[in-house]
């Protein structure tokens, strides 16, 4: 089909009368349309229309592949996008609940803390009372010895002068039986 385009180049004017008639050498535009066939023998000649084709075919057949390839690298391209989407929102995902659990732990953290503190301000409380119980004991016990001693000075006091020898004699013969009693 293409072989036959170049009747569409074909002057018009050449076909038409003049003064020297159709066919001559004279008729300027009938030598033009004679070079013109002669241009387009030799281009038919040396096959240059089929090579012109044929490079025409190949480089379309060249944006062709480049199209295709383009569509490849396209479909590859949203490929990878939605799956970098996918690990975005996967890591987002992981990151709130990252986020979920650092809060939870360190609410319990704070919990575990305030009843830490609340355990040794009860510790500390007791051993605040327990110091204080015995340091009352400790009052109590000193205040009864203290009572004892001066109760017993006071005893030795009113035994020496109420006590005479005999009576003595009669006290140590006394505790010295009692100690034997108790001993066996």
């Amino acid at each position: 089909m293409r072989r036959w385009i170049w009747l569409a180049a074909v002057p018009a004017p050449a076909l038409a009368a003049d003064e020297y008639g159709l066919i001559s050498l004279r008729n300027t535009d009938f030598i033009v349309f004679l070079a013109f066939l002669g241009f387009f023998g030799v281009l038919f000649y040396f096959k240059v229309f089929d090579r012109v084709g044929g490079l025409l075919d190949k480089r379309a057949e060249n944006i062709r592949s480049e199209i295709d390839e383009a569509r490849a690298l396209r479909e590859e391209a949203q490929t990878l996008l939605a799956s970098y989407e996918r690990k975005s929102r996967e890591v987002q995902e992981q990151a709130d609940r990252i986020v979920a659990q650092a809060r939870e732990e360190a609410k319990e953290a704070g919990e575990q803390a305030k009843r830490d503190l609340s355990a040794q301000v009860e510790r500390r409380l007791a051993g605040a009372e327990d110091q204080i119980a015995s340091a009352e004991a400790a009052a109590i016990q000193e205040i009864r010895d203290r009572a004892a001693q001066v109760a017993v000075a006071a005893a030795a006091e009113v035994i020496r002068e109420r006590m005479d020898e005999g009576r003595q004699s009669e006290l140590v013969d006394r505790a010295i039986d009692t100690v034997g009693e108790r001993l066996h």
